[in-house]
C-alpha cells in the first residue's frame, strides 16, 4: 500500500526559458510546450524556486487573516492547550489540497468545470453557493483586519483603508499578469516568518508547550468546539481547493497548452513532485499556524487577556511582537483576499460556462472579472456592519467549517471517478486519510451544534 505524500504543481517554463537566459545558456524554444518524454525527465530539479511554487502559495494563503486572528484567538484563550491542533492538521491539509491538485492536473480543468461537466446542476450549485458565501465572508474579514493593521501604522479612517487595499487588490487582478501575481505572491508568503520571529520574543515556557504540542486535550463547551471549528474550517477552507485546481490549469496555460486536451494527464513524475510540494507548502503553513498560536499563548493568556479586539498586541507581547504581528496580517492579506475572490470568479465562471483565466485580459474574459469586482465590492461593504475585524476573522472560520465538509466529500468522490481520473485514481491510502479527514471535519462541526443544545 503506497502512500501518495507530497504536492504542488509542474516547474514552470516560462521561469525556467527567463532563468536560463538569465544565465546565459541555451534556452528550450518558447514556441511550443515540453512534449510528455520532456514532462517526464526534462523539468526543473527542486531547490528553491521550487520550494517557493505553488505548494507554498497555496500554504501561505491557508494563513490568511482569518487563520492569523483564529489562531491568535486560540492561543490567547486556551493557552498553549491548542498546539496539538498544529500537528493533527497537517496530514489533512496535504491530502485536501493534494487531491485538488491532482483533480486539476489529471483533468485539465478547474474544480467547478469538473462538476459541471460530470454531475447534475442541482448538485453544482449547492456546492457553489456554499463556497461563494465563505469566500466573500472571508474576503471581507481579511480586508477588515489588514484596514485595522495598517491604521496602526497610518492613522486613517479604517473605512478609508478598506477601500483603497480593495482598490490595490483588484488593480493587481485587472491590470498584473498572471506570472506578476505568482510571483508577488511567492515573496508575500514570506511575510508568515513575522509570527516566528513574535513567537520567540515571547519567550514560551518550554513544558507547558511541549504537553500542549504532545498531549491532545479537548473540552465539550461551547466555547471550546467553536474555536476547535473554527482552526479546521479556516485550515481546511473551501477556497484552497478551488484555487489549486484552478492554478494547476493556469500552469499548464502558461506552458502553451491552452487546449483541454494539450492538459488532460500527468505523468508520475508530476505528481511526484506535486506532493513534494505541497507537502513543503503545508508544512510551512502548519509551522506558521503553530508559532501563532504559541505567540499568543505565551503572551495575552499568561496576562489574563483571553479576548483579542485589535491587530496589536502592545504592550502585553511587547512593541517588536507588536508590530511584526501587524505587519504579517497586512502582508499575507495581500496574498490572501485576490485568491479567495478570484477563485470565487473561478468558481462562478465555471460553473456558468464562461472564459475564466488569469492570463486573459478584462476584454477577453469581462464577465470573469466583473464577478471578481462584484465580490470584491461585496466584501468591501459587509465592513461598514461595524463587525468587530478579529471576531469577525474567528466566526469566518467557522463559517468555512460548516461549508467545508460536503465539497470535500465530492472531491473524494471524483479523484476516484475513472471517467474523470483514468488510472490515476487514488490509492488505498489516500483514500483513508481522505475519508479520516472529511469525518473528522463532520465529527467537529456536529459536535459544535450539539453544544448549542446543551
Amino acid at each position: 500500500m503506497q502512500l501518495e505524500t507530497a504536492a504542488s504543481s509542474p516547474s514552470d517554463w516560462n521561469v525556467r526559458h527567463d532563468f536560463l537566459r538569465g544565465l546565459g545558456k541555451d534556452a528550450p524554444s518558447m514556441n511550443k510546450p515540453p512534449d510528455e518524454g520532456q514532462r517526464t525527465s526534462g523539468q526543473k530539479k527542486g531547490g528553491v524556486v521550487r520550494a517557493l511554487g505553488l505548494g507554498l502559495i497555496t500554504g501561505a494563503a491557508d494563513d490568511d487573516c482569518s487563520a492569523i486572528g483564529t489562531y491568535a484567538s486560540a492561543g490567547a484563550r486556551f493557552g498553549p492547550d491548542l498546539l496539538w491542533t498544529a500537528p493533527v492538521t497537517l496530514p489533512m491539509m496535504y491530502v485536501v489540497v493534494y487531491l485538488s491538485s491532482k483533480l486539476g492536473q489529471v483533468s485539465g480543468r478547474g474544480l467547478f468545470k469538473v462538476i459541471s461537466h460530470f454531475y447534475p446542476r442541482w448538485l453544482l450549485w449547492s456546492v457553489l453557493v456554499g463556497v461563494l458565501i465563505g469566500n466573500t465572508i472571508e474576503a471581507a474579514a481579511d480586508l477588515g483586519a489588514m484596514s485595522a493593521a495598517i491604521v496602526l501604522f497610518v492613522p486613517l479612517p479604517a473605512p478609508l483603508v478598506v477601500i483603497a487595499v480593495a482598490v490595490v487588490i483588484f488593480a493587481l487582478q485587472v491590470f498584473g499578469s498572471y506570472k506578476l501575481i505568482r510571483n508577488v505572491f511567492r515573496w508575500l508568503a514570506l511575510a508568515l516568518l513575522a509570527y516566528v520571529v513574535s513567537a520567540v520574543l515571547a519567550k514560551p515556557d518550554a513544558a507547558s508547550v511541549l504537553r500542549g504540542t504532545l498531549l491532545p486535550k479537548i473540552e465539550f463547551s461551547r466555547e471550546y468546539l467553536s474555536i476547535l471549528v473554527a482552526i479546521i474550517g479556516t485550515t481546511l477552507s473551501a477556497y484552497l481547493y478551488t484555487w489549486q485546481s484552478n492554478q494547476e490549469v493556469e500552469e499548464e496555460i502558461a506552458k502553451g497548452r491552452t487546449s483541454l486536451e494539450e492538459r488532460k494527464g500527468a505523468t508520475e513524475s508530476e505528481l511526484r513532485r506535486s506532493r513534494r510540494d505541497i507537502l513543503i507548502g503545508m508544512t510551512f503553513s502548519n509551522l506558521i499556524m503553530y508559532f501563532i498560536i504559541l505567540s499568543t499563548g505565551s503572551t495575552l493568556y499568561k496576562a489574563g487577556q483571553t479576548q483579542i479586539e485589535t491587530a496589536a498586541l502592545r504592550p502585553l507581547a511587547g512593541d517588536a511582537a507588536s508590530i511584526l504581528f501587524a505587519a504579517g496580517v497586512i502582508g499575507v492579506g495581500f496574498l490572501a483576499v485576490p485568491i479567495m475572490t478570484a477563485g470565487a470568479a473561478f468558481d462562478f465562471a465555471q460553473a456558468m460556462g464562461w472564459k475564466n483565466s488569469l492570463h486573459s485580459k478584462p476584454r477577453q474574459a469581462p464577465k470573469f472579472y466583473i464577478v471578481i469586482g462584484i465580490i470584491t465590492l461585496v466584501a468591501v461593504g459587509l465592513n461598514f456592519f461595524g463587525f468587530n475585524p478579529m471576531k469577525a476573522l474567528v466566526w469566518s472560520g467557522i463559517v468555512q467549517g460548516f461549508s467545508t465538509p460536503p465539497l470535500l466529500l465530492l472531491i473524494l468522490i471524483m479523484t476516484n471517478n475513472r471517467k474523470i481520473m483514468g488510472d490515476k485514481v487514488n490509492s488505498t491510502s489516500t483514500n483513508i486519510l481522505g475519508g479520516v479527514t472529511t469525518l473528522a471535519i463532520f465529527a467537529a462541526s456536529a459536535g459544535l451544534v450539539a453544544s448549542w443544545f446543551l
